[in-house]
């Protein structure tokens, strides 16, 4: 096992800017014995961060129009994989 730091890469994705969407993701659920899925919906910046090699893509969400009611920050972070664009996405 390597004590390495995983490697992180910051980019802008201009094509994914200003996009609606949705995903899930978050930590566990209070009260549930193993991790959870949380929802959140709102706008993506068009910032993410790839991490490792492959690289495991995040997008920033900001704007959440949808988000647990104990989730009090401003943005979110989304694996690319859980990541759903919606028909609502703004211009």
């Amino acid at each position: 096992m390597s004590d390495a730091p995983v490697q992180s890469r910051p980019g802008f994705d201009s094509e994914m800017a200003g996009k609606h969407a949705e995903c899930d993701g978050g930590g566990s659920v209070a009260g549930t014995k193993y991790a959870g899925r949380e929802d959140f919906a709102g706008t993506l910046t068009g910032e993410y961060v790839d991490h490792g090699d492959p690289p495991w893509r995040w997008y920033v969400m900001a704007d959440l129009t949808l988000k647990p009611e104990s989730y009090t920050e401003t943005t979110v972070w989304c694996q690319a994989g859980n990541l759903f664009l919606t028909e609502d996405h703004r211009p």
